[in-house]
């Protein structure tokens, strides 16, 4: 029998996709984006939460945290056909396409609240 040491571990890659999680009760869904091993069932087991979608709500609700979800692209997950619509309403495909790395994306979310903070502050004073 041999020990576990690191040099006993071996690296291995996952099939990543960008896909759908349905949550919500019967005849009332909404579903999570979620990065998911490709292996793994609809409802399963997934890496990350990349974002949210309400279909029902009027007019739809997107929620997707672009800086996450360029990171998966980057690193070679496949979103699926319904992911890839969404990221593309939501502007992550374009910030995926332009080459934008996910730490730029961040910066420019995080001033552009800061931004949003201050006129709010200006706005009740």
């Amino acid at each position: 029998m041999g020990r576990f040491t690191t040099a006993n571990l071996k690296e291995t890659t996952v099939a990543v996709r960008l896909r759908l999680m349905r949550m919500g009760k019967k005849k009332q869904p909404t579903y999570r984006v979620v990065a998911a091993d490709a292996r793994s069932p609809r409802d399963g087991r997934f890496i990350e939460i990349v974002g949210t979608y309400a279909p029902r709500s009027e007019p739809s609700e997107i929620s997707i945290d672009s800086a996450r979800a360029v990171h998966w692209l980057r690193q070679g997950a496949q979103p699926s056909d319904r992911v890839k619509k969404l990221l593309e309403l939501s502007g992550a495909w374009a910030d995926f396409t332009s080459g934008k790395t996910p730490e730029v994306i961040a910066a420019a979310k995080a001033k552009a609240d800061e931004a949003a903070k201050l006129a709010a502050e200006g706005a009740s004073a």
